[in-house]
């Protein structure tokens, strides 16, 4: 049944509204409510008929969704300590996550290439979207160039913005059309997405999308892979010349004392931390930051040492997955992302088991193509391809 054509455009639709929604949905009540529609529902409805391929993911996976699901558990648990307005809306959530993960073994149904292409259609997208923010703010607003760049929509923080549009240049490099008309708007879309993350001034987008370029060679051995991190070192060196004032005038934005900090309110509630979905604050030297700005410390303040250990698990554990299979098409595009992930959470990412929003982007989206990896085949013309039906 998942395999119709309908139902596999209903599906694909979906993986575009998550991509693409983010920025040019009109309200984020709009986007959640499409995600319902279009991720949720399908992802539910088409559960049962590809139990098999959750049956296939489950034996080929059991590590990470073992250890996901204590995850989950154990955040359940620590809403009976949790100062939450709402615990139903909280434990909702946990679920969400359960169901946006489900939707990825549905969707592909044993064939990556389907979410390779929509998650390529998506970084076009998305590149479209960060021309039009590029336009809006320095040409209908008339902003100083050195101004930070906003995003549109949820994309409108620069910090996230430049995370989840640094994210779409990193898939796109790793996932190349094979027409050639395609590939010059490739090109092109590499080009509004990195300058995207230049404008937004997000240092840690920057270094995140700067290492994870320079990463590529270790598992995608290839001369387009020397070519593209060599090319990468030498516009960074060029852009940091001339923008060097812009990069180091807000020195540090006080991440070492929001660290400290967090470590300290970590070793006040080891085991159970605060609970999860539990709002709080850092203070250090007399300043008070709204979260942690690093997810793993984000995690042991809200679930405790239990809750990090356990994120650990899932998180590296998809790390092993990606390597097995770095010979495929898609184990590169994941380790791609999920190198470029690992580093952008820690600086500023703030939100694990929160409603879908950019954060997501660094967070569950490369577990959820992980998940494929169970069906991803090696594909013998090296990383500069994709496969022909594309």
């Amino acid at each position: 049944m998942q395999a119709t054509r309908w139902a596999q455009g209903w599906m694909a639709f979906g993986l575009l509204w998550f991509l693409l929604a983010i920025a040019l949905a009109p309200t984020n009540k709009v986007y959640q409510q499409g995600l319902v529609a279009f991720v949720w529902l399908p992802a539910i409805v088409f559960a049962w008929p590809a139990r098999h391929r959750l049956a296939e993911l489950w034996r080929a996976q059991r590590l990470i969704y073992t250890a996901l699901l204590a995850l989950m558990g154990w955040a359940l648990i620590s809403l009976f300590w949790a100062e939450a307005a709402e615990p139903a809306r909280e434990a909702k959530r946990l679920l969400y996550i359960l169901v946006f993960l489900m939707f990825f073994p549905v969707f592909a149904d044993g064939h990556p290439e389907r979410v390779i292409r929509i998650m390529q259609w998506g970084g076009l997208g998305l590149a479209v979207t960060a021309l039009m923010a590029i336009v809006r703010f320095y040409g209908m607003a008339n902003n100083p160039w050195n101004a930070r760049l906003e995003g549109l929509g949820e994309l409108s923080h620069p910090i996230l913005g430049g995370y989840v549009i640094g994210l779409a240049a990193i898939w796109m490099l790793h996932w190349v059309p094979r027409h050639r008309g395609l590939q010059v708007l490739w090109v092109l879309a590499l080009a509004l997405l990195g300058g995207f993350v230049v404008a937004s001034q997000s240092r840690g987008a920057a270094l995140a999308l700067l290492l994870s370029v320079l990463a590529m060679p270790i598992y995608c051995r290839d001369q387009r892979a020397r070519v593209i991190a060599t090319t990468a070192l030498v516009l960074a060196m060029l852009t940091f010349w001339l923008l060097e004032p812009l990069v180091m005038e807000r020195g540090a934005s006080y991440r070492p004392e929001i660290f400290m900090a967090s470590l300290h309110m970590i070793a006040e509630h080891p085991w159970g931390g605060l609970g999860v979905a539990a709002d709080y604050r850092v203070t250090s030297h007399g300043l008070t930051f709204d979260h942690a700005h690093n997810l793993f410390s984000h995690v042991a303040i809200q679930l405790g040492l239990p809750g990090l250990l356990l994120w650990c698990v899932v998180w590296f554990a998809v790390l092993r997955e990606a390597w097995r299979a770095r010979d495929s098409l898609l184990g590169r595009g994941v380790l791609g992302m999920w190198v470029f992930s690992f580093l952008a959470m820690q600086f500023d990412a703030a939100s694990l088991t929160g409603t879908p929003r950019a954060e997501w982007f660094i967070s569950w989206l490369p577990i959820g193509l992980a998940s494929v990896l169970t069906w991803a085949q090696a594909n013998a013309d090296g990383c500069d391809k994709i496969p022909r039906s594309s």
